[in-house]
């Protein structure tokens, strides 16, 4: 490094000031030409060259000469090469002469440098002939480090500042490494030897980084990069205080790149993390920030920092990583979007962190705001499509919970991102067999989406089975493979899924089919009108129903119009139409309809959709024989199940049934002798099921068998008979349906099974009647004009006499009500089919000519009235007893099926039928509405059936009360719908307007046999409860005034009287109570009922007299009291005013609190409500009731009387009563705690008053009998479970919400200081607002309840008080009295006489 003398003076030339060129060098002047004075440059500068830095002579020699070179004569030269040449010159004498420069002036030194700087830029051109001494220059000055000499002068930043700038502009890609080298030599040499950088140098360096100027001029870009590197541990302090300044200081105004401070920290980071050592920490505190656009930049810079590929900044700095994970909740929306942006790339290049970001993407996932919800589908996804690995198994489950959101956009992007995924590695394998099996479950929750109501999420589940499960581009046998397996591994509910699927595709098919044949038709109005109906049916079963009815219509209109385009729809849905026929009218029918200068065409995507949902794409008869030739492989062990993850059973089994539901949906496709051998096969086969669904494909597809294929015919005919006499129930009620469907002598065929099972029926070998008596019912029910006559002798001396009057076993008395399938005696089993035959028999003959359906109906309302006890003979077990009420209510049911037998089903017997969904056991109500929910919805059932469901209001079961509320639900809409698309539907309005169920509901109610006492306050409250569950759906819209009508058709019961006992008083009396709640809760509910009615109602005469003229009913049959306890759904208990205890019995007043009273489940609990209107009756279960599911368990409560099970244990009010047992003690209460106590009479029975056929008064009957006990017909209450465990633990009270009211719970005689500890709650509980939190499908509450020490000791202080009162009236009081009223112990009341 060349230095200054300590004694700065400008050296002497030798001789005296003379001038020594080098020899042949004559003297430069400006009086010479310029091709002159280069060529002598040349000379000298050769001369320079040559010389090193030992020549001392040489170099006083031609010290002169370099001053002169430094003149303004050179230096300011016009012409280039001069310039050049001076300026080489120049480089060689500070070689030569290092470490002394012979220019001593500083001003000269800086206007030399400046000059050579300015040379430098003729490296830019390396095709210029003069570039090897640009070159020579520059490798000059970076070899000797001349520019250090500038560190000396007190400007030298601007000389550096115009070198840098220089060397930056002229650097391009047609340099080579050498250049690159020498550049930074240069430049490097000045940082890392100077005393520091400037800001104004640094910002030479960094402005190559910005992205603008990194795309234009990538060599300076690498130069820098470069530069940056070599530098790093001299320049990072100075790129620290430059962030300081800007990020933390806010002075924006020390450079012009203070606006590109983020894009600068990240290439920084990209070139060396140790650049940014300092200024990390200031990224944290922006991250901090108030200003939410500054937050969202620093957020944007952070994650393509965290998220590069080899970033380990967040391993590094841990802080700052969990500062930035903290962002994912910031209030700003774009920055928590850019954040689920990041994770994206973060989880593809750092798989490491994945559980970091688990967290915080399962509260993205349920983001307000749709776009982010989105985005977090997008991350996960796109990872996962990468690597499978990279997501576990939470981030996935995010994507399937986002399936149901309740945004099209989220729905459709999770739905779609896990159809590619299982395409990915569960149909192609990518990842092998261990992430196929992590993901196995995406397709039974893609299939699962088929369940909701949004016909997109349908139109997206068949687009994702046609295209991601089971491609429909795959050549037929792979298609067929992929069905066939896929079929096999799907759960229960999917496959439900799957084949509504097929069959809403198949019944849309029809629809199309029924329109093109209106259109063969001549145009008439009739026939406009019935195309306008299958239009819009059509439109229902396409997104947006509204836009796709005017759709439709313009297609009606087109068909009308193009015959060629007509005949291409009639083979795209005939039968015979092949996968690859379907594709290419798809294909012609599209191409019709494009416009091609219309850039969006709404119409063509809508019939798009149309054709998508019509066109068999996977099944024709190529299909299903190579699902047959699959089924084969599996029978014979050479398919490739095991390797499929499914047993050969498991195949055989699912490829039966998937052919099944395709013989439905494509019956003609089956046609082929090698397919129907394959299902004799089957038929020969061990497995029950496998042999029943080919019988049932038989059934579906062979109708043709007969004619075209007599070998088949003549093979499977004693099969049909083997399996119609000693198959399985199934598989004969299959076979007996088979043989009628395929064959035309199915009388010889039906009475060949007919005579000899008729002959052989013998009742003392139960397990041999079960499958005669399938057959011979369903014989009966399909020929009946040939079997009916004969049939009647078998019913009256064998089904009747021989069976179902005779108890032949004694049931097994374990108590349970209700055991599986497989231990249920065989001779109830044959009962029940023996049930199953009346109603087939009858329904066969359709006509009451014989009388044998009343004779029917009063066997079966017997029945229901000894509760399955037929012969009351007590050998049956309940469990029995429970299957029998079943098939005794669903019979009755059955037959009110059909219009003839309806009409002669009396209205006890309708209200028998009715109870059964109310009984005691759990899964005859559970099952019972589901056969009347089925019935119902299919319009099979007359109107006044669907009042069975207000009955639902009692279940003690939290989930049977909300499955029957969507029944309703259900029920209504469907009614609804079909009066708007059937326009003849408004003359059968009495029997399809949902308002029309309340005169039947209110008639039910009136004669609930709970309601024994009409003014009791509990009982109207159940009636309320009951009628609201019922209102409550039907007033949810006031669709053409119908809130005026409900209430105009309760006015009218009240001027009629019950036509079922229209003479008696008090069956009136309650009718008309009933009417007054059902107007009270109409008028409390709405606030339009009081408008005139827009029709008058009609009611049933069945079970309402004509209203006479001569009388008016306008009284009014409800109490203010009772109205009170309606409105508020509270029973005011008047405080006991005794001595001692009403000292005691305070008020808990603690301040903006809840009372929180432990009390025993069994113990008397209030049904008051601080929040109870009648728009809110539904019930709310205390905890003992709401374990309803549990409510069968065999765990047996001790008492001292007995065993009792559990199930009789807890009397809810409603339907339950205590069955009667054989020791007479089975009804006592089982948790009594007070010995000398009377325990409270049994609610009344269900029903008839009981029978005794001895002739001697039972304990059970003297109880009922002196108890009141009813005039109803023998039907249980629902009891609910209540764990001896739990009987007596203490449990909260349960709050009431408008959609749940609690029931009356069982009321028993408690100690007095225990009633009067409830009544200072009560009390304080109606002077404290309580805190409610709504959750659950129901809207249930639960009460907040405060727990400090302060108020938990207060409550066991004012217990202390009352035990010690109760302990001083004891010494002196006189012995309790026994229990004198039924009705004062069921309020919780106890007289004590002091």
């Amino acid at each position: 490094m060349m230095e200054f003398p300590q004694q700065p003076q400008q050296q002497r030339p030798a001789g005296d000031g003379k001038i020594i060129y080098p020899l042949g060098v004559k003297e430069i002047t400006d009086k010479i030409s310029n091709d002159e004075v280069v060529k002598r440059l040349k000379l000298v500068v050769k001369t320079y060259m040559d010389m090193d830095q030992d020549s001392e002579e040489e170099k006083q020699q031609y010290l002169a000469l370099a001053l002169h070179l430094a003149s303004e004569f050179f230096l300011r030269n016009p012409n280039k090469d001069v310039r050049l040449l001076v300026a080489c010159c120049l480089a060689d004498i500070f070689r030569i002469y290092a470490p002394e420069a012979p220019y001593t002036s500083h001003d000269k030194l800086k206007e030399i440098f400046l000059f050579i700087t300015r040379q430098l830029k003729g490296l830019e051109d390396t095709k210029s002939p003069q570039f090897n001494r640009y070159f020579y220059l520059l490798e000059n000055l970076a070899w000797v480090k001349s520019y250090n000499i500038c560190f000396e002068l007190e400007d030298c930043n601007e000389i550096f500042i115009q070198l840098f700038k220089t060397l930056f502009s002229v650097i391009n890609n047609s340099h080579n490494q050498k250049v690159q080298m020498h550049m930074l030599d240069l430049m490097s040499s000045i940082i890392m030897e100077g005393d520091g950088v400037t800001q104004e140098l640094l910002d030479t360096i960094l402005i190559n980084l910005i992205p603008a100027h990194k795309n234009l001029n990538k060599q300076a870009y690498d130069l820098a990069k470069t530069l940056l590197k070599r530098t790093v541990q001299t320049i990072e302090t100075c790129i620290a205080s430059f962030f300081n300044q800007v990020l933390v200081m806010g002075k924006s105004s020390v450079s012009d790149l203070s606006e590109h401070v983020f894009d600068l920290i990240q290439e920084l980071f990209a070139i060396d993390p140790l650049l940014l050592v300092s200024v990390m920490p200031q990224l944290e505190f922006k991250l901090k920030s108030n200003d939410g656009e500054e937050r969202l930049a620093v957020v944007k810079l952070l994650a393509k920092l965290f998220g590069a590929k080899d970033s380990e900044l967040a391993t590094q700095n841990r802080p700052l990583w969990q500062c930035f994970l903290g962002r994912f909740n910031d209030i700003h929306v774009p920055v928590r979007l850019e954040c689920v942006k990041f994770a994206s790339h973060c989880l593809m290049n750092h798989p490491d962190l994945a559980m970091d970001l688990t967290e915080f993407l399962k509260v993205r996932s349920h983001d307000p705001e749709e776009a982010i919800r989105h985005d977090v589908i997008v991350t996960i996804i796109n990872a996962g499509k990468k690597d499978l690995n990279l997501v576990n198994d939470q981030l996935l489950g995010f994507v399937r919970e986002r399936m149901l959101d309740k945004r099209w956009r989220v729905r459709k992007e999770a739905m779609m991102g896990l159809a590619q995924l299982y395409k990915k590695y569960c149909l192609h394998h990518e990842a092998g067999k261990e992430s196929a099996l992590k993901i196995s479950w995406i397709k039974d929750k893609l299939l699962h989406i088929y369940y909701q109501n949004s016909i997109d999420d349908k139109l997206l589940v068949e687009k994702i089975f046609a295209q991601y499960m089971v491609p429909h581009s795959l050549e037929t046998e792979e298609k067929m493979k992929c069905m066939y397996y896929l079929y096999a591994c799907l759960d229960t509910n999917a496959v439900k899924a799957l084949n509504e699927m097929w069959k809403c595709q198949n019944m849309l098919r029809g629809l199309v089919r029924e329109l093109l044949d209106l259109h063969k038709l001549p145009t008439s109005e009739a026939n406009t009108t019935a195309m306008f109906g299958k239009l819009m049916a059509i439109a229902k079963n396409l997104p947006d129903p509204g836009k796709a009815q005017d759709f439709m219509k313009k297609f009606n209109q087109v068909l009308g119009e193009d015959e060629k385009l007509r005949l291409q729809l009639e083979q795209l849905i005939s039968p015979t139409c092949s996968c690859k026929q379907a594709e290419q009218c798809v294909r012609e029918i599209t191409r019709k309809l494009t416009f091609p200068k219309q850039p969006t065409n709404p119409f063509l995507e809508m019939v798009k959709f149309l054709l998508e949902r019509i066109a068999p794409v996977h099944i024709d008869s190529e299909a299903i024989s190579a699902l047959v030739k699959l089924l084969n492989k599996s029978i014979e062990g050479t398919a490739d199940d095991e390797d499929e993850g499914v047993t050969p059973d498991t195949a055989i089994r699912a490829g039966l049934e998937l052919l099944k539901v395709l013989s439905f949906t494509h019956p003609t496709a089956f046609h082929s002798a090698e397919t129907y051998e394959s299902l004799l096969q089957c038929l020969k086969m061990e497995d029950d099921k496998v042999a029943e669904a080919a019988i049932q494909i038989f059934r579906n597809t062979g109708q043709k068998i007969e004619t075209e294929l007599p070998q088949i015919r003549s093979t499977l005919i004693p099969v049909l008979h083997q399996k119609a006499k000693r198959g399985t129930p199934h598989q004969a009620k299959q076979a007996v349906h088979c043989i009628h469907a395929i064959f035309h002598n199915k009388e010889v065929q039906l009475a060949q099974i007919f005579e000899p099972l008729s002959r052989s029926l013998n009742a003392d070998v139960p397990e041999q009647l079960i499958t005669p008596l399938v057959s011979l019912g369903h014989i009966s029910m399909l020929a009946p004009d040939q079997f009916a006559s004969p049939m009647k002798s078998i019913v009256a001396n064998f089904i009747v006499k021989d069976l179902l009057m005779n108890d032949r076993s004694v049931g097994n008395k374990n108590g349970r009500l209700w055991t599986a399938d497989d231990e249920v005696s065989p001779e109830v089993l044959a009962k029940v089919q023996a049930i199953k035959l009346l109603v087939r028999w009858l329904l066969g003959m359709k006509n009451n000519q014989s009388k044998s359906a009343n004779s029917t109906l009063r066997l079966l309302s017997a029945m229901l009235v000894s509760e399955g006890d037929l012969t009351e003979q007590k050998k049956i077990s309940k469990s029995d007893m429970s299957r029998l009420r079943l098939a005794a209510g669903s019979a009755i049911m059955k037959l009110a099926q059909e219009p003839c037998y309806h009409d002669i089903i009396t209205p006890e017997q309708f209200q028998l039928c009715g109870l059964v969904i109310n009984d005691e056991c759990y899964q005859v109500r559970q099952i019972f509405a589901q056969k009347l929910h089925l019935a119902l919805v299919k319009l099979l059932l007359p109107l006044e059936y669907m009042a069975v469901f207000a009955l639902c209001a009692k279940d003690p079961v939290k989930e049977r009360r909300a499955h029957a509320r969507q029944c309703l639900l259900k029920n209504i809409s469907v009614r609804r719908e079909y009066i708007k698309q059937n326009p003849m539907a408004h003359e059968k309005l009495l029997s399809l307007l949902p308002e029309y169920v309340v005169p039947y509901m209110i008639h039910l109610l009136a004669h609930d046999p709970d309601l024994t006492k009409p003014q009791d306050l509990e009982q109207l409250r159940d009636i309320k409860e009951c009628l609201w569950f019922m209102l409550e759906v039907l007033m949810t819209k006031n669709e053409n005034n119908s809130h005026s009508f409900l209430r105009k058709m309760v006015e009218n019961i009240k001027q009629t009287k019950d036509a079922q006992v229209p003479d008696d008083p008090k069956a009136n009396e309650k009718l008309y109570i009933v009417c007054d709640v059902a107007l009270f809760v109409i008028a409390n509910k709405s606030t339009s009922c009081h408008l005139d009615s827009p029709k008058d109602p009609v009611l049933p005469s069945k079970f309402f007299t004509p209203p006479d003229k001569d009388f008016i009913n306008d009284k009014e049959y409800l109490s203010p009291e009772a109205k009170i306890v309606l409105q508020t759904g509270k029973i005011q208990q008047p405080p006991k005013q005794t001595g001692v205890l009403g000292a005691v019995n305070k008020p808990l007043t603690v301040t903006a609190r809840r009372p929180y009273i432990k009390t025993p489940t069994s113990d008397t609990v209030s049904n008051a409500s601080t929040n109870s209107q009648p728009s809110s009756p539904a019930t709310n279960k205390s905890r003992s009731s709401e374990t309803g599911a549990r409510e069968n368990e065999e765990n047996p409560v001790i008492t001292k009387a007995g065993v009792v099970k559990k199930e009789e244990t807890a009397q809810p009010s409603g339907k339950k009563r205590a069955a009667p047992a054989s020791d007479g003690t089975e009804n006592s209460l089982s948790s009594n705690p007070s010995a000398g106590s009377q325990p409270p009479a049994n609610k009344p029975r269900r029903g008839r008053p009981p029978k005794n056929a001895a002739g001697v008064a039972t304990p059970e009957k003297e109880a009922g009998a002196t108890t009141g006990g009813g005039a109803g017909r023998g039907r249980k209450r629902a009891a609910p479970a209540q764990d001896p465990a739990t009987a007596a633990s203490p449990d909260s009270i349960s709050g009431k919400t408008p959609k749940q009211q609690k029931e009356a719970e069982p009321k028993r005689v408690v100690p007095q200081r225990q009633i009067d500890l409830q009544r200072s709650v009560r009390v304080a509980q109606r002077d404290q607002q309580a805190s409610q939190k709504t959750y659950g499908s129901e809207g249930e509450t639960e009460r907040e309840f405060e727990s400090s020490p302060e108020y938990v000791l207060s409550l066991t202080q004012l217990q202390e008080q009352q035990e010690e009162a109760i302990r001083k009236q004891s010494r002196g009081a006189a012995a309790p009295k026994q229990k004198e009223s039924t009705y004062a112990a069921e309020q919780g009341e106890l007289s004590v006489s002091v």
